[in-house]
């Protein structure tokens, strides 16, 4: 395998050529190489919005970057947003995709809106009353949620984020022209009096939200809060898009999960997102879109002229993956693997970060929410613990406005094991004391 990457990376860099049935070859040598052109001229075309465009059109990545970036070899991966190796079923999705590249017409088009089976798989575990022809099939949950606001909203719109919320998300409403109002979440998710006062002060026509294992915070949203969020948008006319990102990375201490708002919601209020990926790997993109209604048709709409449709082999290979047994038997594993990595971290950080405030403790998702002592430069940390080895995420990029205090986001699903937990909070200690001159 070393021997057949070396190959393909010389043949990428027009150094040897291979030639099937006979080997590989020493290329032609390389011509001059073209002169470096002048792309200054872009400056001045990429900032000329006319007088009337409030919308600026720069799109700052930053935050889902920091996330999707490799950290240095030797570096500690506490900013990952997806499964380790060792916890992916690599086995398993290689197998399922062997067998879906034998399937009758695997690499035929499929229909825009998905096959028809892995449709039918999304509702039922979406549940109520949703049907397979209320669902598309999306290229993960970060294309599905760039589907749903650009559906919903018109440029320069507002629509109601939670805050903290998700950068990816912002990312996504701002490069749509979407202006971010935050509305405040405590232990038990979105707080629904805000959200009236938001509503009423913007006259928004969407709120996105993640009602389980909240993204940062970890907050569930309580049940009594449930069908106040529900009612309050149907008053004013709005949708829901609930991002269900993390569903399938539930811990192995935690209760009965509520069902998503979708099942609970006849009048076609939510718009539901969700995704295989977090709980496979980075690139199994394969999620989902649900809907009622008109808005439905404009989803679609917009997904088929974006994207035509997802590949038809990733969709077989993901029906082969879910409804095998070792679907079920992964999803066991995980769950208990993260409790234990959840448990130790939260222990290596009481022991050597007291100072640093664990509000919530989540019983699902891959991350935890700190708080840092007030005055503490967290982008200045985030630099000092790099140094020391390990990469954290900084707070600020979560909130769609000023935020109320420092912070760092932990994931501890990226990492090794309980091992490089365990020192990577050693390291964290050593650069807030770096970071602040404490010996």
């Amino acid at each position: 395998m070393t021997v057949s990457r070396a190959l393909a990376q010389l043949a990428a860099e027009g150094l040897v050529v291979t030639r099937p049935g006979a080997g590989a070859f020493r290329a032609e040598p390389r011509t001059a190489p073209a002169p470096v052109g002048d792309t200054s001229w872009q400056e001045v075309a990429l900032s000329a919005d006319g007088a009337a465009d409030l919308v600026p059109r720069t799109v700052d990545a930053s935050g889902v970057l920091a996330s999707l970036a490799a950290p240095p070899p030797g570096v500690i991966e506490f900013s990952g947003g997806y499964l380790h190796p060792s916890l992916q079923p690599e086995q398993a999705m290689g197998a399922a995709l062997s067998r879906a590249g034998r399937r009758p017409g695997a690499w035929a088009r499929p229909p825009v809106e998905g096959v028809p089976e892995l449709r039918e798989w999304f509702a039922r575990s979406i549940g109520g009353a949703v049907t397979a022809a209320e669902v598309l099939v999306t290229a993960g949950g970060q294309s599905a949620l760039t589907t749903a606001l650009r559906a919903l909203a018109p440029p320069g719109a507002p629509v109601l984020v939670e805050s903290p919320t998700y950068p990816g998300m912002l990312a996504i409403a701002r490069a749509a022209g979407l202006r971010p109002v935050p509305v405040p979440v405590d232990a038990d998710g979105v707080r629904p009096a805000l959200l009236a006062d938001a509503f009423r002060a913007t006259g928004a026509r969407v709120f996105v939200c993640q009602p389980l294992f909240q993204n940062p915070t970890g907050a569930l949203l309580s049940a009594e809060r449930r069908g106040e969020v529900l009612r309050i948008a149907r008053e004013a006319g709005a949708f829901v898009v609930e991002d269900d990102f993390v569903r399938r990375l539930v811990h192995e201490d935690a209760g009965p999960l509520p069902r998503p708002l979708a099942a609970e919601d006849p009048d076609g209020v939510v718009v539901h997102v969700c995704s295989l990926t977090k709980a496979t790997s980075p690139s199994f993109r394969v999620g989902a879109l649900a809907a009622r209604g008109p808005v439905l048709e404009r989803l679609r709409a917009i997904q088929v002229v974006d994207t035509f449709f997802v590949p038809r082999p990733l969709q077989e290979a993901a029906l082969e993956l879910v409804g095998s047994p070792a679907w079920s038997r992964h999803l066991r594993a995980v769950s208990a693997e993260l409790r234990r990595r959840r448990d130790t971290m939260t222990s290596a950080l009481r022991l050597e970060l007291p100072e640093y405030a664990l509000p919530h403790i989540p019983s699902g998702g891959y991350h935890l929410w700190l708080r840092l002592p007030d005055g503490t430069d967290e982008y200045a940390l985030v630099a000092e613990a790099l140094r020391a080895g390990v990469a954290v995420i900084p707070g600020r990029p979560y909130f769609s406005a000023e935020p109320p205090a420092a912070h760092v986001r932990l994931s501890f699903a990226g990492v090794a094991g309980a091992g490089e937990i365990t020192e990577g909070v050693r390291r964290l200690r050593a650069a807030e004391n770096g970071s602040t001159g404490r010996s």
